[in-house]
C-alpha cells in the first residue's frame, strides 16, 4: 500500500488510533488521511486503489478500535468539512462540525436542534447512526446529506436513500459523508438555550461525563430513545436491564461499567480495547441468561484483535 495518491492534506503511515478516539484505545491504522478540502477527498478516493479499505471516522466519540488496529485508510475530517450555515429554517453543517456546536447555533438563530445538545460527536456521525435524544432523531430532520462515493462521486442521499431505523443507517463501504441539511423548527432562542442548559444539567448528574467513555454502550431493547419525559418508561431501557443483572461496576482489567450509569462502559485508566469489549461481551451474556433480552451494541468496533 505505498502506491498512495498524491494529496494537499495530510496523510500519514501506520498511524496510532488511540488518541482519536474517546475511550483512547486502540492499534493504528494502515494510513490516516485528513483531507484539505472536497477537492482533495475526491481525487484521493477516485486515485485510490480500489481494494483499499476506507474507513470514514468522526471524532470517534462511539468507537473502539481493536488493539491490533486497522488494515485501511482512516479518512478523518477537519477544519475544511466543519461549517455551519443557516438559510431560513434549514441549517447546514458540514460533516466535522460537532452536534453541540450546530444545536448552539440553530438556537442562535431561533431554530429548534435542541436534540443534538448533549449528543457527542459529529454531523457525520449522527447522520450515520441516526442519532437521537428526548425522543428526537436526526432522521426526523434530515432534508439531504452529501457524500462522496468509493469512486470519488459526489452524491446527495435524502432520508429514504439511508434506510434510516434505530440507531443506524444504510450506507454503501467507503462512502464518506460530507454535509447535512436540517430542516429545524422554530423556536425562541432565549428559550431553546435555556433548555439546553437544563439537558446538560440533567445529563452531568446522571452520566458520567468526567469519565472516558463513548457514550452509550448498548442500544434500548425497546428500540426507541428516552423522551426525557417524567412518564418514560424504564422497563425495556439497556441500563435497567443490565442493573437487574446485577452488573453496575462491573469490572475487567482497566475496563468498568460506571456506577453512575450502568449503560456507560468506561476506561478507568489503563484498559485495553480487548477489556472494553469482553467486558461488554460478558454483560451481553449476563443480561441473556438472566432475562432473555439480547443487548445489541451502540459503539462501532473496528479493526483486529
Amino acid at each position: 500500500m505505498n502506491d498512495m495518491p498524491e494529496v494537499r492534506g495530510r496523510l500519514t503511515p501506520n498511524r496510532a488510533l488511540s488518541d482519536l478516539t474517546w475511550l483512547r484505545v486502540g492499534g493504528p491504522a494502515d494510513w490516516l488521511f485528513q483531507p484539505a478540502d472536497l477537492a482533495d477527498l475526491r481525487d484521493f478516493l477516485r486515485n485510490l486503489p480500489a481494494d483499499v479499505p476506507v474507513f470514514p471516522m468522526g471524532v470517534g466519540s462511539n468507537l473502539i478500535v481493536r488493539d491490533g488496529g486497522l488494515r485501511a485508510v482512516v479518512i478523518r475530517l477537519g477544519r475544511g468539512f466543519n461549517g455551519i450555515e443557516i438559510d431560513g429554517t434549514g441549517v447546514t453543517a458540514g460533516a466535522a462540525a460537532l452536534d453541540a456546536h450546530v444545536a448552539k447555533k440553530a438556537a442562535d438563530a431561533g431554530l429548534d436542534l435542541t436534540f443534538l445538545r448533549t449528543i457527542p460527536g459529529s454531523i457525520g456521525g449522527a447522520v450515520r447512526m441516526n442519532a437521537g435524544c428526548y425522543g428526537s432523531y436526526t432522521a426526523d430532520v434530515l432534508i439531504e446529506a452529501q457524500a462522496i462515493t468509493r469512486s470519488g462521486e459526489v452524491v446527495t442521499l435524502r432520508a429514504d436513500d439511508l434506510q434510516f431505523a434505530y440507531r443506524q443507517s444504510h450506507l454503501p463501504a467507503g462512502w464518506v459523508l460530507t454535509q447535512a441539511t436540517f430542516q429545524a423548527p422554530s423556536g425562541d432562542p432565549a428559550t431553546l438555550h435555556a433548555r439546553m442548559a437544563d439537558q446538560i444539567a440533567k445529563r452531568d448528574a446522571t452520566q458520567p461525563t468526567k469519565d472516558r467513555s463513548a457514550g452509550s454502550t448498548f442500544r434500548n431493547p425497546a428500540g426507541f430513545s428516552s423522551t426525557g419525559q417524567l412518564d418514560d418508561v424504564h422497563d425495556l431501557k439497556a441500563w435497567k436491564v443490565i442493573d437487574d443483572a446485577g452488573l453496575r461496576g462491573a469490572r475487567q482489567g482497566g475496563a468498568q461499567m460506571s456506577e453512575k450509569h450502568s449503560n456507560f462502559l468506561i476506561n478507568t485508566g489503563e484498559a485495553t480495547a480487548a477489556d472494553l469489549e469482553g467486558l461488554g461481551e460478558a454483560v451481553r451474556k449476563k443480561v441473556y441468561a438472566q432475562s432473555g433480552i439480547t443487548l445489541e451494541w451502540e459503539i462501532m468496533r473496528v479493526g483486529e484483535r
